[in-house]
C-alpha cells in the first residue's frame, strides 16, 4: 500500500491512541457480555455508538498501552526497566486489571522477580491478549522499519506475557497498525499478505487466512471473543480489514461480538485510527472520553510525544 503524506501522519498517530482509548472505554461498558444480548440491545452499531451519555472510562488496557507510549517517548525504545516502571506508575487497580497481571505489576513495584510471579500465575507463559492490547504505540513508531517493529513488539511483551502466542499477537496487532498508518489507500490483499509475512506460528498463519476471506460482519464469530491472543487478535483485525472506511463499524461490531468487547475494540480502535487519522473518531465520543490527569489531552498529546521521535529518527 502506498505510503501517507508525512503532513497525515500526526493525526494518525493520534487517531491511533485515542482510537484504541475510545473502543477501549466504549467496549468496557459491555464486557462479557452476549453477542445475542447486545443484539436484542442495539438494532445496529449507529444505536450503539449513540448510547452513551455519559463519561467514559478506559480499562488497563488504555492504561498500559500508555506505559507504552510513555517509554517509546522517553527513550526512543522498549527498555524493560523504564516499561516496567510505567506500569507501576501508572497501576490503578480498579481499571479492570485480571489477578494475573495484578500479582505481577505488584511483583514490580515491590522489587520482586515479576518473572517468575508471571510464571506462577501463567505457567509456559500468558498467551493472553495483555501485550496485545497495549502495543500500539510500537506499530506507530516503527511504522516504516519492519524489522525493529517486530523486535520492540516482542520486548514491550516480555514483562508479562512470554508464551509464543501471547507475543505474536501483541507482534501482529503492531504490524498492522504499522501497515495501516503507512497505507494512503486500503487494499486487502495487500494487508492480509504483510499480515501473514509477519506469522511465525501455524495458528496465527490459519487465523489470519481465514480473516481474509471475511467479506459479512456476521462471519466475524468464527474467529472468536475471548481473552486468548489467539482468540481475540485477529477478530480485531478482521473488523477493521471488513470496514476500513468506518472508525464507528469497526469498533461497533468488535463490541457487539461480546466477550472481551473492551480489548478487542480497543486493538480495532487502534488499527482504525491509525489508518483513518483521528478526524474519523466520533466527536461525541471522544468528548464523552475522560479527561483527567491521563485523560484524552494527555493521550493527545501523548501521540505528539511519539510522532515528535518518529520524525527525529526518519530521514
Amino acid at each position: 500500500m502506498n505510503s501517507a503524506p508525512n503532513e497525515k501522519l500526526l493525526a494518525r498517530f493520534e487517531g491511533c491512541l485515542l482510537g484504541l482509548a475510545v473502543g477501549d472505554a466504549l467496549g468496557g461498558r459491555f464486557e462479557a457480555q452476549s453477542a445475542e444480548h447486545l443484539a436484542a440491545r442495539f438494532h445496529n452499531v449507529a444505536a450503539l455508538i449513540h448510547y452513551p451519555n455519559d463519561e467514559l472510562w478506559y480499562t488497563d488496557d488504555t492504561q498500559m498501552m500508555i506505559g507504552v507510549a510513555e517509554t517509546l517517548a522517553d527513550y526512543g525504545e522498549i527498555t524493560e526497566v523504564a516499561l516496567c516502571r510505567a506500569f507501576v506508575a501508572n497501576y490503578v487497580p480498579t481499571r479492570g486489571y485480571g489477578r494475573g497481571a495484578r500479582a505481577v505489576i505488584e511483583a514490580m513495584e515491590d522489587g520482586r522477580d515479576y518473572r517468575s510471579v508471571a510464571e506462577q500465575y501463567f505457567p509456559g507463559g500468558s498467551f493472553g491478549n495483555g501485550a496485545a492490547m497495549r502495543v500500539a504505540p510500537v506499530g506507530l513508531l516503527f511504522c516504516d522499519r519492519p524489522e525493529r517493529m517486530r523486535l520492540q513488539a516482542r520486548l514491550s511483551s516480555l514483562p508479562t506475557h512470554m508464551h509464543p502466542l501471547g507475543i505474536e499477537g501483541a507482534v501482529l496487532i503492531a504490524a498492522a497498525v504499522s501497515c495501516a498508518t503507512r497505507a494512503t489507500k486500503f487494499a486487502s490483499d495487500a494487508f492480509f499478505e504483510e499480515l501473514l509475512d509477519t506469522c511465525t506460528t501455524t495458528e496465527f498463519r490459519r487465523r489470519i487466512e481465514s480473516a481474509s476471506t471475511i467479506r459479512d460482519k456476521s462471519e466475524l464469530t468464527s474467529l472468536g471473543n475471548g481473552i486468548d491472543a489467539l482468540n481475540s487478535v485477529v477478530t480485531a483485525i478482521a473488523c477493521f480489514a471488513l470496514t476500513p472506511h468506518s472508525y464507528d463499524e469497526t469498533v461497533g461490531n468488535a463490541v457487539l461480538l461480546g466477550g472481551d468487547t473492551d480489548t478487542i475494540a480497543a486493538m480495532a480502535g487502534a488499527i482504525s485510527g491509525a489508518y483513518l487519522g483521528l478526524e474519523k473518531i466520533p466527536a461525541r465520543l471522544l468528548d464523552l472520553l475522560e479527561d483527567g490527569p491521563k485523560g484524552r489531552t494527555y493521550i493527545k498529546g501523548l501521540a505528539g510525544r511519539l510522532f515528535d521521535v518518529y520524525s527525529r529518527k526518519s530521514p
